[in-house]
């Protein structure tokens, strides 16, 4: 094997990933939930040292606060034209699937 693939064969096997699956399927939860527990430890120290250059940004560079970014949440029209409808007095209708349905007596 080349060196490459073998780094990288490396590099998968003691991929905290890869530890996390392996312990799950074993059963051994704690040492799952502590490798899982450190994983989240590092991503929201990386999120923290990215707001962090984001503020430094705004207070030293002048940096606009308002500018969205890539990574900025985005807010998701979920409503289609079909489920909303109008009827000739201008109300809002529920379509047929959310009505409660009544039974026949």
């Amino acid at each position: 094997m080349s060196e490459a693939a073998e780094d990288l064969q490396q590099e998968i096997e003691t991929s905290p990933y890869h530890d996390l699956i392996n312990h799950a399927l074993n059963q051994d939860f704690n040492k799952a939930n502590e490798i899982f527990g450190d994983m989240m430890t590092v991503k929201m120290s990386d999120m923290l040292d990215q707001e962090k250059i984001k503020l430094a940004g705004q207070i030293y560079n002048g940096e606009d606060p308002d500018d969205e970014d890539d990574d900025s949440q985005l807010e998701l029209d979920l409503e289609t034209e079909d489920d909303v409808e109008e009827d000739e007095d201008g109300e809002v209708q529920e379509p047929d699937s959310v009505q409660p349905e009544t039974e026949d007596e």
